[in-house]
């Protein structure tokens, strides 16, 4: 089996929301060409998470018009994207009785890797 090319990829490392709400809005966009994840990401409902997935992406297209000047950007996929939790901030919320419940505030790092596909 071959391994996949990527022609550019960017990453973004300890942003402040739960990995499960970000991968809602990645698998929206897995496998799709970069101007239809564009559009599926400005109409999505969950605002945060798609505004932040919608940054990296754009990034990556800036990583790739950068390595390649002559790219066509209507021809890159998204080949891969992946989201996984980072570190997570342990916060005290006070409970009945003296008790302390345990807040964790959780962090994603998004990564997403592009491909060019020729022909739609």
């Amino acid at each position: 089996m071959s391994q996949p090319t990527y022609v550019a990829k960017a990453a973004s490392r300890f942003i402040r929301i739960s990995p499960q709400k970000c991968r809602l809005t990645a698998d929206l966009i897995r496998k799709r060409f970069v101007g239809e994840a564009l559009t599926i990401l400005r109409f999505s409902k969950k605002r945060k998470a798609s505004g932040l997935v919608e940054k990296v992406l754009r990034s990556a297209i800036a990583n790739a018009q950068q390595k390649e000047p002559n790219l066509n950007v209507d021809d890159l996929v998204i080949s891969r994207i992946q989201v996984d939790g980072g570190p997570s901030a342990k916060r005290i919320r006070p409970a009945p009785m003296g008790r302390a419940y345990r807040v964790l505030k959780r962090t994603s790092h998004i990564r997403i890797y592009l491909e060019e596909r020729k022909g739609r």
